[in-house]
């Protein structure tokens, strides 16, 4: 007779074929045959819970963001499986496989109106690449293989709902999934090289070129330094790609828009040639309509060709298989004072950061909360940064290199990713550092979770910059111009909240205290706690270069006195001034 396991048991051993390590989750009625299933299966699969379904679906997510692999979260019927959108949907946007687990009523009572009985289906019908209910038990384990393989293979979103009855149900106990064969067999275009001298000549005969540099150069940061220092050519990054190029290169422009340095955004402004390499732009609809330019586009993913800019020129295939081409059948191109005037642009922008980065009085701003996290940082932390304010003072302040990792939630853009971030780089990467970087907006959404840490054992730093404003609306706002509204927020102390919550929570008020907080945050982490600094920063917006004002031949002398007073930036220049300087035509 063969033997028999329950198909909620069969349908884990599945997920753990996959080599899945850890469940996100918050059990529900609903969802007890699986829960069940869990403890069967816990020296096995790790069960993660959570406090909210929201939490455990974004730190499904940021796994499948940090390690490339699956993501798998879980939520009971109704509002459980409600709250995990907002994790899927941002799964979805950044094109990271997940897998949702959610509960259903027994099959025995779905369509009677049954309490917390739904169509549930219809609810995930958007954010999934694959949307099924499970039928029969027999088929649960196969649904969930099958969910497993597509969301690899499209880079998205499965959602499997589940009848809860069908669970306990016992099956035969064989091998239902596979694993063993990878999720994606299709082979790697080859880049021919006569794409790729086009391209080379399309470079050399453009005056302004910039290398719009994406996620898919991942791997390939020598070489792609390499080729910029080669072909004389500035390289700007898609914000996802913080990290790929370090800060230190510099001929690394930074990131272009808002999120953004003062270098790329002029050289954006000017470019006659954007050469795409491995890169998906969000904001291309602003970024790239300024004026006209040639654009060329390697992509692995022939789907994307086009999306953000009409194509000049494309080549399909691996980004990092074009730059190792390019270095290849290339010359090395005559020193560019265009390049040169590039990098000094850049360098003053850095000098200019560091300025006020290293001012040691009060009031306490954001820029001396990122000195100390540059200080204490390791080589290989991960920082996940919240959505917001830190979402600028992160790719401006942040000093990275090519092994530490950044999570957010970048095209989604949902507040309240960081806590979940960091849960995840700790569960994925225990022996890393690992960073919650989030304003009090931000953090107020998910610190609930803080017991997460606390329950797991997780040495999170977790850093609120406290300022009492939904700081990036209210530079929205400002811009529009409208009157300010809504966006004020009522005060709280973070670090005593922490510490009900069983975290070390550090207040830190003055200049003077930031030293020593973060000497006694990294006493905690280094005991294997958790500990949460509480900084109360002021609402100063940073220096917005979408609007910059530094040129009067643009605006005024009066308006460009006025701007760089606002920002203490007399030292900042407009990059004609650079092109004058280093004679560029």
């Amino acid at each position: 007779m063969a033997k028999m396991i329950e198909a909620s048991v069969a349908m884990l051993k599945v997920i753990e074929a996959w080599d899945v390590k850890q469940i996100y989750g918050y059990a529900g009625g609903s969802f007890n045959s699986t829960m069940h299933a869990l403890d069967v299966e816990q020296e096995r699969l790790q069960y993660v819970q959570v406090r909210h379904e929201q939490v455990g679906a974004l730190a499904a997510a940021a796994d499948a963001k940090l390690t490339g692999k699956i993501g798998v979260a879980f939520g009971s019927a109704g509002p459980g499986a409600v709250n995990l959108l907002n994790g899927l949907y941002d799964a979805k946007e950044d094109h990271v496989p997940v897998l949702a687990l959610v509960g259903q009523v027994a099959h025995t009572n779905m369509n009677y109106d049954y309490f917390q009985e739904f169509a549930e289906e219809p609810i995930f019908s958007d954010v999934a690449v694959f949307n099924r209910t499970v039928m029969t038990p027999e088929s649960l384990p196969y649904v969930v293989d099958k969910a497993i393989r597509t969301a690899y293979r499209e880079n998205g979103v499965a959602v499997v709902t589940i009848p809860n009855d069908f669970g306990y149900v016992e099956i035969p106990d064989l091998n239902y999934d596979s694993a063993s064969v990878p999720a994606k067999l299709t082979g790697i275009p080859t880049i021919d090289d006569e794409q790729v001298k086009t391209v080379l000549t399309m470079i050399k005969n453009a005056k302004y070129p910039v290398f719009h540099v994406g996620q898919g150069t991942r791997g390939a940061t020598e070489d792609m330094m390499a080729l910029a220092e080669r072909l004389q050519v500035p390289i700007i990054i898609t914000g996802l790609a913080k990290g790929v190029i370090p800060d230190s290169f510099d001929g690394n422009m930074g990131s272009a828009y808002r999120a953004a340095s003062k270098a790329a955004d002029e050289l954006m402004g000017i470019t006659d040639l954007v050469v795409s390499v491995g890169a998906d732009y969000s904001f291309a609809q602003i970024m790239y309509t300024t004026h006209d330019f040639k654009y060329v586009q390697i992509e692995l993913d022939p789907g994307k060709f086009g999306r953000h800019h009409h194509l000049d020129f494309g080549v399909n295939g691996d980004a990092k298989v074009f730059i190792k081409r390019a270095l290849a059948l290339s010359e090395p191109a005559s020193p560019s004072p265009y390049y040169q005037a590039a990098k000094a642009d850049m360098a003053d922008w850095k000098q200019y950061l560091k300025k006020l980065s290293e001012r040691t009085t009060d009031p306490l701003e954001y820029e001396q909360v990122y000195q100390e996290i540059n200080r204490v940082a390791a080589d290989d932390a991960v920082f996940s940064m919240d959505v917001g304010d830190n979402t600028i003072n992160s790719f401006r302040f942040l000093k990275m290199n090519p092994k530490q990792k950044l999570l957010t939630s970048a095209l989604f853009a949902t507040m309240g990713a960081g806590v979940p971030g960091a849960i995840a780089a700790k569960m994925s990467y225990p022996d890393r550092q690992a960073f919650n970087i989030a304003g009090d907006g931000a953090f107020s959404m998910v610190m609930q979770d803080l017991l997460t840490e606390v329950k797991y054992h997780l040495p999170i730093f977790n850093i609120v910059t406290s300022n009492q404003t939904l700081n990036f609306i209210k530079s929205e706002q400002e811009d529009v111009p409208q009157p300010y509204y809504g966006i004020d927020l009522i005060d709280a102390d973070f670090a005593k909240i922490a510490e009900g919550m069983g975290v070390k929570g550090i207040r830190v008020e003055h200049f003077d205290q930031l030293h020593a907080a973060f000497e006694t945050a990294m006493t905690e982490l280094k005991a294997g706690r958790p500990v949460l600094i509480d900084a109360k920063i002021t609402d100063k917006r940073g220096l917005p270069v979408e609007i910059l004002d530094v040129d009067p031949t643009k605006t005024s002398d009066a308006s460009v006195s006025a701007f760089k007073e606002k920002y203490d930036a007399n030292e900042l220049k407009p990059l004609t001034s650079y092109f004058k300087e280093f004679n560029v035509e």
